[in-house]
């Protein structure tokens, strides 16, 4: 029902120029391999281009969520229709951090959904906006944790420090509970001067440690909530033996 929706946005959006790329849930299950349905889809603009995107959403039947429940239209837009399917609209951090800029429509993985091919948010922006959402009644460390284990050793370190920049000490005490709760993980796939660069000792997991401390993830949340689903393992497996 959610796709019977989300195709015409992105013919809109893609018949006007807009450029756009797909964050939220669809990316956060791409990069993590754990599989998560999504109220909504969050698509990624340039601020300049943002007007003409929500013009493509009420082209194609879509109109403002506020008038059901006000929200900040300062970084974000929020189409529904009268099922309550909701797309999404976002050219900046909702802290004003920093706005949505070329890198972040160009760099991320490609993916196909029902036959359509679309670009992801690239994983550094992803966990770059995630880094701030540790709220009293949200918290997306959680994602950032399920996105190091399965990613860490293919981010662009380099790029990552430079968005993160004075707030490095945030990004440090991320990697210290990824140290934490997978210390082999984290020695493996972390890159030693990411250690250094963020002034954090490196893990120095014991001899045959485990990759994942369950024990210690079983005290951030006693439900399933870490590493890929069992779908999603079944399906990467299943990939990695096709011819």
């Amino acid at each position: 029902d959610q796709w019977s929706v989300y195709p015409r946005v992105i013919s809109e959006a893609q018949s006007r120029g807009i450029r756009f790329v797909l964050g939220g849930g669809l990316a956060f299950s791409h990069y993590a391999n754990r599989c998560r349905n999504t109220k909504d889809m969050d698509l990624y603009v340039l601020p300049q281009q943002h007007e003409a995107m929500i013009d493509a959403t009420r082209a194609a039947g879509l109109s403002d969520y506020y008038d059901v429940l006000a929200y900040d239209r300062n970084w974000i837009y929020r189409s529904h229709n009268r099922a309550g399917i909701i797309v999404d609209i976002i050219w900046q951090m909702a802290n004003y951090r920093a706005q949505v800029d070329d890198a972040w429509l160009s760099r991320g993985d490609q993916v196909t959904i029902n036959g359509t091919t679309l670009r992801l948010l690239p994983p550094e922006e992803l966990m770059w906006a995630k880094l701030y959402i540790l709220q009293r009644d949200r918290c997306d460390w959680g994602d950032l944790l399920n996105i190091l284990y399965n990613r860490a050793d293919s981010l662009d370190w380099a790029h990552f420090l430079r968005r993160v920049g004075d707030d490095k000490p945030v990004l440090a005490a991320l990697l210290e509970v990824f140290s934490w709760a997978c210390p082999e993980k984290a020695h493996e796939l972390v890159p030693g001067h990411v250690w250094t660069t963020l002034g954090i000792q490196p893990p120095h997991p014991a001899p045959h440690a485990p990759d994942v401390d369950r024990e210690h993830i079983r005290l951030l949340d006693s439900r399933d909530w870490f590493g890929p689903t069992p779908a999603a393992d079944a399906a990467s497996a299943s990939h990695a033996a096709a011819p």
